[in-house]
């Protein structure tokens, strides 16, 4: 596994990012209510930014995309304190420190843009996910039932966690 380095998400990442959605197994991608493999969502993601909803960031090895995080926020609604964190990393680089390190570096993104609670949505059934999370202070505050659909149409708990920045 060769060193990787983090920074902003950015308009000329669009077809590194859709190589790696395309290379996620199927289930990565339904906890981030959108499908990263169209080439339009990428796009409104990158207007989002741009726009000031989402702060993004990408980690990069040798300039393949292994993993992403999104702070995800609505400066204009009642929860304009709270952001919502969307993690990805590529199946073959799990374990290894780069979601910790993503995670980490979101949270900071997060603290600068003053918010005072984070939260993060998974399937159940991501149990390294929810591990890496509840180790950096989440808390389980919901399980909605049924709550998503796979490809196949079978439905999965939605688990939402939750921490208070200080």
């Amino acid at each position: 596994m060769g060193h990787y380095r983090i920074r902003r998400f950015r308009a000329d990442d669009r077809l590194a990012m859709q190589a790696f959605a395309n290379a996620l197994p199927e289930h990565d991608l339904l906890f981030l209510g959108r499908d990263l493999r169209q080439p339009r969502v990428i796009a409104a993601w990158l207007t989002a930014i741009e726009d000031g909803w989402i702060d993004g960031l990408v980690a990069l090895e040798d300039d393949m995309l292994v993993g992403t995080a999104a702070l995800v926020r609505d400066p204009l609604g009642w929860s304009a304190h709270v952001g919502e964190i969307r993690l990805l990393v590529a199946a073959d680089r799990r374990g290894a420190g780069l979601g910790r390190d993503l995670l980490e570096g979101i949270m900071r993104v997060a603290t600068n843009r003053a918010l005072s609670k984070l939260t993060a949505a998974m399937t159940a059934d991501q149990a390294g996910a929810i591990a890496l999370f509840q180790a950096l202070g989440f808390e389980t505050e919901a399980r909605l039932r049924a709550h998503v659909r796979d490809g196949s149409g079978r439905a999965h708990d939605l688990v939402l966690l939750a921490r208070a920045l200080a």
